[in-house]
């Protein structure tokens, strides 16, 4: 499936085969370097998926009214607002996102790692390419609201139904040729893939923003379609495919780990608010023109992704803080953000805002996600990744849905939100026995645990 071509001896594609190739034995590769060269791969390839993701955010919600999403009528009682509108785009691929994931991993086993993170990329490249064609088609007048509500929503969607593989299918591929010591910096080094990609995506695209409202979608399109083609002509995989043992299945009210799917839930749901409705504020508290708001809240949604990266790091690979510090210092320095956010009457201090909010969400993600792994053993681990990966998830649709409809009554009602949230998560660490209990993990360990957002 999938098979790649063959090249001539001495031909460019052979050489840069030669390069890449690691060496592999019986399934696994032996050779360090060759995985280096092959890991490096995937992270390159997956850099495009967390660009796609904050170029969306900061892009298209101050083009909502260009594009024609006002208040939608249904009948003669029933309207969505333009905020409700452009959250329910992602909400949509968030909720299909959840289900879907789960889904491409096992096919993964079954098909090989390589042709599902092909998938996953051609998918991603498809579903931007066509979701900018109907923002262009929209901003032209061409399809009136409601068709292009729908269109956008669809072409979104694509990506929450094939563009979820990417990922799983890369962390197997990593721990496929790793033994248990290396395998949590390989796939910490993925997870920086989506951190990187989600720092740098907003300053591209307020640079490309000048050749056009739509050129950064376009240009996110096509360095997916280029993650593709170098997945395909230069990973290898000559293992075959196989089936994995079985764990038992972890439920979700589980006592061991229902307090961490109650906090990831609630976490999840105060972290996507600011990246779901900065686009929204920064317009419309500091009167800003659509081209203004555009590079002001990504240069604000770059600001925020470093960072979190600073957090994750250097903060935790210099100070070895605990899940507990990790936990209950960054929701209070969340509130601080939210708090911020709620009296900022100018674009420094929103961004200081969004700088505070990456830097306390940095911190709570992984401790949270260490915490959670220490409340199972160890064949359990990869069930409660799962549900702790899905509760967080799940953030990104309870945000648009709670915050974008809030925002419709003011447009700091979300943040007020926000902050009860996060007062109520550093409270609920404070007091929770399996939070207290929580204790130190290898830094390396941490990072290897946090989900890409």
């Amino acid at each position: 499936m999938l098979e790649s071509p063959t090249p001539s001896p001495g031909s460019w594609l052979a050489r840069a085969r030669a390069a890449f190739a690691p060496v592999e034995d019986g399934g696994a590769v032996t050779g360090v370097e060759g995985r280096k060269r092959a890991f490096f791969l995937l992270f390159c390839s997956l850099i495009a998926n967390g660009m796609g993701q904050t170029v969306m955010f900061a892009i298209l919600p101050p083009l909502a009214k260009d594009i024609g999403l006002t208040k939608l009528h249904i009948g003669s009682i029933f309207a969505i607002s333009t905020e409700l509108q452009i959250g329910l785009i992602f909400t949509v691929s968030a909720t299909i996102w959840v289900f879907s994931s789960p889904f491409w991993g096992r096919r993964s086993d079954l098909w090989g790692r390589r042709p599902v993170i092909l998938i996953g990329l051609i998918a991603f490249g498809v579903s931007t390419l066509t979701f900018a064609t109907a923002l262009s088609a929209a901003l032209l007048h061409w399809t009136a609201p409601l068709v292009t509500f729908v269109l956008l929503v669809f072409t979104r969607s694509i990506f929450g139904v094939f563009g979820s593989g990417a990922y799983p299918a890369s962390q197997a591929y990593i721990a496929d040729r790793t033994t248990y010591s290396e395998r949590t910096e390989a796939i910490a080094g993925l997870n920086a893939a989506f951190g990187l990609g989600q720092a740098i995506g907003p300053g591209i695209g307020a640079a490309l923003i000048i050749l056009g409202s739509t050129a950064p979608f376009y240009f996110v399109a096509l360095l997916g379609f280029a993650s593709a083609a170098m997945i395909w002509l230069l990973l290898p995989e000559r293992s075959a495919p196989h089936q994995r043992r079985e764990v038992p299945k972890l439920k979700w009210n589980d006592p061991r780990v229902l307090p961490f799917i109650i906090f990831g839930v609630a976490m999840g749901t105060a972290g996507a608010i600011p990246i779901q409705t900065i686009g929204f504020f920064i317009g419309d508290v500091l009167h800003k023109s659509v081209d203004d708001t555009m590079q002001l809240a990504g240069v604000g949604l770059m600001a925020s992704s470093i960072a979190s990266l600073f957090a994750q790091f250097v903060l935790m690979q210099r100070f070895k803080l605990t899940t507990r510090f990790l936990m209950r210092a960054g929701t209070l320095v969340g509130v601080a953000s939210f708090a911020i956010f709620i009296i900022a009457p100018n674009y420094g201090l929103i961004v200081f805002a969004l700088v505070l909010s990456g830097l306390g969400f940095g911190m709570v993600r992984p401790g949270y996600a260490a915490a959670a792994s220490m409340a199972v053993p160890p064949d359990e681990q990869g069930s409660v990744a799962g549900l702790t990966g899905a509760a967080g998830a799940s953030g990104f649709i309870f945000a648009p849905l709670i915050g974008n409809a809030l925002y419709g009554l003011s447009p700091h009602a979300p943040y007020v939100l926000g902050a009860v949230l996060m007062l109520i998560l550093a409270i609920y660490s404070l007091i929770s026995r399996r939070f207290h209990n929580s204790v130190t993990l290898p830094t390396e360990e941490v990072e290897s645990l946090l989900p890409p957002s």
